[in-house]
């Protein structure tokens, strides 16, 4: 096998790989996060769904071993992308920033101004990833039935010069891409 590790955008047809992936990345978190993070209700159903419904994503591939993925969409201007996972036996690798600048990329490509992500507030090591990557705090929130915040709204302003003409597309297959 390849030690190339190729992006692409997913299709419905791949919902059980996403689901595996974000299950296996977000494992380490459970009984951690209160309250439980949501990836541990995702389903291939669920993801089938959203896939549908016109959420995109984009999956990391090593041959037929699905590595990474991110879901985004668009929210207000920008590109929001969640569920950034990359299994623990392919970290350390740079997969997780590749993915956020394929995200980014795709902002730009669809004229968005900027990206957004969401990450609680235990995370820290997440934080210090996306502050790495140009991300900054715009606003903290409490999920439903806790009186105070549990997750920070992060942002990053995104520059058309910074395109990326070879970046995967989430409704439009694209050509593997090395990372």
């Amino acid at each position: 096998m390849s030690d190339t590790v190729f992006l692409r955008t997913a299709g419905p047809g791949d919902a059980s790989a996403l689901v595996a992936v974000i299950g296996a990345a977000f494992e380490q978190y459970r009984g951690q996060l209160v309250p439980e993070s949501g990836a541990f209700r995702e389903t291939t159903g669920t993801i089938g769904r959203e896939l549908a419904a016109g959420t995109g994503a984009i999956i990391a591939e090593q041959g037929e071993d699905a590595l990474g993925c991110v879901m985004l969409k668009p929210v207000d201007g920008d590109l929001y992308f969640g569920r950034l996972a990359v299994t623990p036996s392919a970290r350390g690798r740079g997969i997780a920033r590749r993915l956020v600048k394929a995200v980014e990329d795709e902002a730009i490509r669809r004229g968005l101004a900027g990206v957004r992500l969401g990450v609680r507030i235990a995370l820290t090591e997440n934080q210090r990833l996306f502050t790495s990557l140009g991300f900054v705090e715009t606003s903290r929130e409490a999920h439903p039935g806790f009186d105070h915040p549990t997750s920070i709204n992060m942002r990053k302003a995104l520059s058309a010069d910074r395109i990326d003409h070879h970046a995967p597309h989430p409704t439009q297959p694209v050509r593997p891409e090395p990372l």
